[in-house]
């Protein structure tokens, strides 16, 4: 081996020499930096919870209010109940005849008891109302005394006098009334009606509507006016 030759061999065994070593403590510093041993507890801590301070993103929320999770509920109205509501909110505003004007100027001078069925039946769903004797409000003897005077009949507003036939009307028996007839109960306090087969259209109570209902009273009596 000449001069030149040993001198590269030398230079190169001095490089191996002082490289090799460093690259084993590069690759050994890690591990010896988070060695338990090598650093304090307390200061461990700190130093991973400033880690994750740092590397932590944080987005700041406005005020939300969440809704409370409930089931939804609905009410169901057929169109019958839409038709009656209709019908109420355009009674209430009334400016029609009175019994009065209707006594004067019957619609149907012709009187038939079918047809004071019908007449009566027009005002299911008007709102029952102390006193009233129109199609904004009814209390019972005044839908009767409404309905009859389209015929031409006066009738008192009085459940207890529509029941002694006062204006012209006689007294008859369960078995011989027929639609149309009108159907005192309670002593004379209530008066209706009559639709046959145990029913009634009546004006009930505050809070009610003018409705056909069954006649509650065993001891109810019949009375005819108009024949």
């Amino acid at each position: 081996m000449d001069r030149r030759t040993r001198i590269g061999a030398i230079r190169n065994l001095a490089i191996i020499a002082l490289v090799v070593p460093g690259l084993f403590a590069t690759v050994a510093l890690p591990a010896y930096a988070f060695q338990p041993e090598a650093a304090d507890d307390a200061t461990q801590t700190a130093a991973l919870q400033q880690l994750r301070e740092t590397n932590a993103q944080t987005v700041p929320i406005a005020d939300v209010q969440v809704a409370a999770a409930a089931r939804d509920s609905y009410d169901f109205t057929s169109a019958a109940e839409l038709r009656r509501a209709a019908q109420r909110a355009a009674l209430a505003s009334y400016s029609g005849p009175s019994v009065r004007d209707y006594l004067a100027n019957p619609p149907y001078p012709n009187f038939d008891l079918n047809q004071v069925v019908q007449v009566a039946l027009q005002y299911q769903g008007v709102p029952y109302v102390y006193g009233g004797a129109s199609p904004a409000g009814f209390d019972c003897s005044g839908l009767v005394m409404f309905v009859y005077a389209q015929f031409g009949v006066a009738l008192p507003h009085s459940s207890s006098a529509q029941g002694r036939g006062v204006g012209g009307g006689h007294l008859i028996a369960r078995a011989d009334a027929r639609p149309g007839d009108v159907v005192v109960m309670d002593g004379g306090g209530h008066s209706a009606i009559y639709m046959g087969g145990n029913t009634m259209v009546h004006a009930p109570k505050p809070g009610g509507v003018v409705e056909v209902h069954p006649i509650w009273d065993p001891n109810a009596w019949f009375v005819r006016y108009g024949i």
